[in-house]
């Protein structure tokens, strides 16, 4: 746990006692701060009181003796509306931030000795994340993973110059975070999402430019225009800029060429890293997710041997193109992240000929905008209620069966894949959301392993496909 010493003898309200929310608390608490917390949920409010923090109704409470307001990033900050908590603050001009703010001013007030690389966009930020802290992890150095990846950042250890802090950060926490100063700060993407809670497109792209704005050096991805003129714009600022593209060769910066990761200094190339034959690193998607991470690690100084090594040795994440197993050609890969067709394209683009479980809940578009990428799949398995939508898009296109259920699905693809002979893969990319027949997309790729693992004669796959 980091205490939050910075709130020392300070009165601070905290709404919002989930998991990060409670470990805030407990890290404010631990950290010497007067806190008052509350949360709509009477069962989280039991919880933090059984853990010794002071709960009350924060509508009864005089807020012009709170110094700061400590509000969990799930709860709407302005759009659709102001939660009421923020009402209150805001007219008691209370600062109100979140629990990555703690965690920059608990690193300012050691002396920023601590490398800390932020990462943010549309897409990719937890692969990133998460192959940057391996990365580093995997180099012998002590790195600290957390943030929007899962594990809340105040329950990291404490700050030290040899502790490295990789921190994958969502809208909702920059909002929340003034202060943030990374030592590399990454913006992989923009593309609309969020817009409910940000209200415009412009305002979602400003919250994320805040990340790399105040950061050492801002690694952004230019392969759109959003983040492309936010370079711009910090580089005229005299930001140290650095660029980054997974299919433009750069006159400066960092590029893919193929499976090659290119730096480029005043137009002049050099293979730095390669990605061939690391299965966990398919696609064009996870070449910028790479080179964000060679770009990042550099900058806090590894070499390129260790770099490429950590590169090498990356499992991937779960539910996000992760390899289950293998039997013969036949390769199985758990994509349950991919809730919608964007999400789905980019696996459906890394493999060339692919038995396809799809389905699910389905979400507006269905899999309409994945038909440039139907050649590629021999044969469809649809599942859920999307089922009967999207056996109308593929029509004669793309040969499919209704499955009903996952577990048939697999069972049938499995079968078919085995048939075809050739070097292929039983794809779970859903293009929906789970909650039709499944709790979340984790429960739904756990089941498809579980499925998977059932069949004869399947291997796990150690590590990356060579």
């Amino acid at each position: 746990m980091i205490p939050a010493l910075a709130s020392r003898g300070k009165r601070v309200a905290l709404f919002g006692l989930g998991g990060s929310g409670l470990a805030t608390a407990l890290a404010l608490k631990e950290g010497g701060a007067e806190i008052v917390a509350w949360d709509d949920n009477p069962e989280s409010v039991s919880k933090a009181a059984d853990k010794g923090i002071a709960v009350a109704d924060l509508r009864g409470e005089d807020w012009a003796r709170f110094a700061s307001f400590v509000l969990s990033p799930g709860v709407p900050l302005t759009h659709p509306k102001p939660h009421w908590t923020v009402d209150l603050a805001r007219a008691a001009g209370v600062e109100i931030i979140g629990d990555v703010e703690l965690f920059v001013r608990e690193r300012i007030a050691g002396g920023s000795a601590a490398p800390f690389i932020a990462i943010t966009g549309t897409n990719g930020k937890s692969t990133t994340t998460a192959l940057t802290a391996h990365i580093l992890k995997a180099a012998g150095r002590d790195a600290q993973m957390g943030g929007n990846i899962g594990r809340a950042v105040m329950t990291l250890d404490p700050p030290a110059a040899d502790r490295f802090y990789v921190v994958e950060c969502s809208s909702y926490q920059i909002e929340l975070a003034p202060s943030i100063d990374p030592t590399a700060g990454v913006l992989l993407n923009l593309t609309p999402d969020h817009l409910d809670r940000h209200g415009t497109m412009q305002r979602y792209a400003s919250i994320k430019e805040r990340l790399v704005a105040g950061s050492d050096t801002a690694i952004i991805g230019v392969d759109d225009t959003f983040c492309m003129q936010i370079a711009d714009r910090l580089e005229r600022a005299g930001k140290d800029v650095v660029r980054i593209s997974k299919r433009l060769p750069l006159p400066d910066g960092y590029f893919a060429d193929g499976t090659d990761l290119m730096e480029a200094i005043h137009g002049r190339y050099e293979r730095i890293a390669f990605l061939e034959g690391i299965g966990s690193l398919r696609g064009q998607h996870n070449a910028q997710n790479a080179l964000a991470a060679v770009a990042a690690c550099l900058k806090v100084g590894l070499d390129l041997g260790e770099i490429q090594a950590g590169l090498e040795s990356f499992p991937g994440l779960a539910h996000r193109m992760e390899q289950v197993g293998r039997k013969g050609k036949v390769l199985f890969v758990n994509d349950s992240k991919a809730t919608n067709a964007d999400a789905a394209a980019p696996a459906l683009s890394s493999f060339p000929r692919i038995y396809w479980i799809a389905g699910g809940l389905p979400k507006e578009g269905g899999i309409e905008p994945l038909r440039s990428l139907f050649p590629r799949i021999a044969k469809a398995y649809l599942i859920g209620e999307a089922a009967p939508a999207f056996s109308a898009t593929l029509g004669e296109t793309v040969p499919y069966e209704i499955s009903g259920t996952l577990s048939s699905a697999v069972n049938h693809a499995a079968a078919d894949a085995a048939a075809d002979g050739g070097e292929v893969v039983v794809l779970l990319s859903p293009a929906c959301a789970s909650f039709d027949q499944f709790k979340n997309f984790e429960v739904r790729g756990d089941a498809f392993r579980t499925a998977v693992a059932a069949i004869d004669g399947v291997a796990p796959v150690g590590g990356p496909a060579r």
